[in-house]
């Protein structure tokens, strides 16, 4: 069983940053995904575990980066130039295996709990 546990969400302004931490057991892959109130989830960005290859949606290039910590088993997801529009609960997710498309939820096993990240005007 891999256990997950999100951290580092909160409350910004527009323009501002956070930086959320998953903290992982094991994984092969690791993606942060996120969910707004009336919307699907969306694959925000993952990273593969072996040589730190990364996949990011288009709404999130640019501005997120994900990043892992081999030592602590962390991946992190620095989130700057924040929007309106990046509010929502991240959860983090992991899959002990190889994924074909790192974006798709259900490529994951396993999945944090979320946490709530509002950015307000």
């Amino acid at each position: 069983q891999v256990q997950l546990v999100e951290s580092g969400g909160g409350s910004v302004q527009a323009g501002g940053s956070l930086r959320l931490s998953c903290a992982a057991s094991e994984y092969t892959y690791l993606g942060w995904f996120r969910q707004a109130p009336g919307k699907e989830r969306e694959g925000v960005a993952a990273i593969y575990v072996g040589d730190g290859a990364t996949t990011y949606a288009d709404s999130a290039r640019g501005r997120f980066t994900i990043s892992q910590n081999n030592a602590k088993n962390t991946v992190y997801l620095q989130m700057n130039s924040l929007k309106l529009e990046d509010t929502a609960v991240y959860y983090c997710a992991a899959s002990r295996f190889l994924v074909n498309y790192p974006l798709q939820g259900s490529q994951y096993t396993y999945w944090g709990r979320g946490t709530q990240v509002t950015v307000s005007s």
